[in-house]
């Protein structure tokens, strides 16, 4: 007479395993999307103000008084110094995927700007520029943002880049507190 072991699983138990970690796998997905929804927006947002800081430190230490034309442009150091007005992810090309996000400035140049610290040349800077962070994923983050040269960071449920002035109101959206 032969008599099993009673180690080890059984298929059965294994399968039931297997379905109560689908079932928590299908409970937590939708709480963790929307996490990384508001992760990324959070990083929008802070891209949004460290490039509105970048523009006015800019504009008051190296451009007199006018605004760099893009984000490379803010990237080069002054005459004398090492560091550009901004770092990072934002400092790498004019158009940035970052986060979820694509990230993009822009302005309309002024003849009569003078040449600014860091060697742009002159005509190159901006009386105002925009900026819009606009989200890679519509479908789970329809957040769309901008700022412009008044820095107030505007809010809406479609792109904002598109229509958002230099410098004043856009047509649709609100204001960040």
């Amino acid at each position: 007479m032969k008599i099993r072991s009673s180690g080890g699983f059984a298929v059965i138990d294994l399968l039931f395993v297997c379905g109560i970690i689908g079932i928590l796998s299908g409970i937590a997905l939708p709480r963790l999307m929307t996490a990384r929804g508001a992760a990324q927006t959070s990083s929008a947002i802070a891209s949004m103000r460290v490039i509105g800081s970048s523009q006015v430190s800019f504009a008051i230490t190296c451009g007199s008084g006018f605004y760099a034309p893009s984000f490379t442009s803010l990237a080069r150091p002054s005459t004398g110094t090492t560091a550009g007005f901004i770092e990072g992810d934002l400092a790498s090309a004019d158009t940035v995927i970052k986060s979820g996000y694509t990230i993009q400035m822009s302005l309309t140049p002024y003849a009569g700007a003078p040449d600014t610290c860091s060697a742009l040349g002159p005509g190159v800077t901006g009386q105002a520029f925009k900026a819009g962070a606009d989200p890679l994923d519509v479908v789970n983050n329809v957040r769309y943002f901008a700022i412009n040269a008044g820095n107030a960071i505007w809010e809406d449920r479609s792109s904002l880049w598109a229509t958002m002035p230099e410098f004043g109101d856009p047509a649709s959206g609100f204001t960040l507190r």
